[in-house]
C-alpha cells in the first residue's frame, strides 16, 4: 500500500528534491535520500509527530546539512545544458525559417549561447533559494521569473548591439537551413521522447502553425496578427489544461 504523507511533508519532500537538484546532485542518490526520509516521516507521522520533530525550526539549514553529506556532481547538469540551449534557439530558428534562409551575426550566435548558460544557471539558484525557505507563492513566482527577465534583458541588449554594430554574418544559404532546421527538428522529437513531454513541439507549433496557416489568406495584416495570438493562446491553454487534467488522474 502506498505511503500518504501529510501535504507539509509531500510539500517538504517535493521541495528538498529540487533543492538537490538545483544543487548538482546525482539522480541516483537523490531518489534514494528522498526513499529513506518518506519512509522516516511516515513512521513518524504514523506516531503522532510532527515534522518538525524530524527536521527541526529551519528547513534551510536541514536541506544544507543533507546537500554537505553529498558529492556534488556538476556533469548532472551537463545533459541538461545542450537542451536549454537547442531548446531557446529553436524558437528563433524554425520563426526565421518561415520566413527564408538563416542568416545571423557571431555576436547573436554568441549572445544567444551566453544567454542560455545565464538563464540555466539563474534558475537553479533561484529553485535552491525559493525551495529552502518559506515564501509566499507571488514572491516564489516574482523569484523564479528574474532569470527570465535579467537574461531576456541581455540578449535584447546583444541584438541592439549587433543592430547599432553589425557583426561578421554566417549565411547558411538553401540547403544549410534545411540542414540545421532538420538538426533542430529531430533534437526536439529526441527532447519530447527523453522527457516524456509534447511542450516545446506544441509550443512552437502553437506559435508559428497558426501565423503560417493564416499568411497563406487574403486578411488584413492586423486581423491575421490578432486571430493567430487568439489562436496560439487557445493551444497552449488547452494543452496544459489537458496536462493537468492528466497528472490529477496519475495522482489518484
Amino acid at each position: 500500500m502506498e505511503q500518504k504523507l501529510s501535504p507539509k511533508s509531500t510539500k517538504f519532500i517535493e521541495d528538498l528534491r529540487l533543492y538537490l537538484f538545483s544543487s548538482g546532485k546525482k539522480d541516483t542518490e537523490i531518489n534514494d535520500i528522498i526513499h529513506e526520509l518518506e519512509d522516516h516521516l511516515y513512521e513518524a507521522e504514523s506516531k503522532g509527530k510532527s515534522i518538525e520533530q524530524i527536521i527541526g525550526s529551519s528547513p534551510k539549514d536541514y536541506m544544507h546539512s543533507i546537500s554537505k553529506e553529498m558529492r556534488t556532481d556538476y556533469k548532472e547538469w551537463a545533459k541538461y545544458i545542450p537542451l536549454v540551449i537547442v531548446g531557446s534557439m529553436s524558437y528563433i530558428v524554425f520563426r526565421d525559417l518561415l520566413s527564408g534562409t538563416l542568416s545571423y551575426g557571431i555576436l547573436t550566435i554568441i549572445g544567444c549561447l551566453i544567454y542560455s548558460l545565464l538563464f540555466f544557471a539563474g534558475f537553479m539558484a533561484a529553485l535552491r533559494y525559493t525551495t529552502s525557505r518559506q515564501v509566499s507563492r507571488m514572491k516564489e513566482a516574482l523569484i523564479l521569473s528574474l532569470p527570465f527577465i535579467l537574461s531576456t534583458l541581455f540578449i535584447g541588449g546583444i541584438l541592439l548591439m549587433d543592430l547599432l554594430y553589425p557583426s561578421p554574418l554566417i549565411h547558411f544559404g538553401t540547403i544549410g537551413s534545411v540542414i540545421v532546421g532538420i538538426l533542430f527538428l529531430g533534437f526536439i522529437i529526441f527532447f519530447s521522447i527523453w522527457a516524456k513531454t509534447a511542450i516545446l513541439p506544441m509550443t512552437l507549433l502553437a506559435l508559428y502553425l497558426p501565423e503560417f496557416a493564416l499568411s497563406l489568406t487574403s486578411l488584413d495584416e492586423i486581423v491575421r496578427t490578432v486571430i493567430s495570438m487568439v489562436i496560439t493562446y487557445m493551444i497552449i491553454g488547452i494543452y496544459l489544461l489537458l496536462e493537468l487534467k492528466r497528472e490529477k488522474v496519475k495522482i489518484q
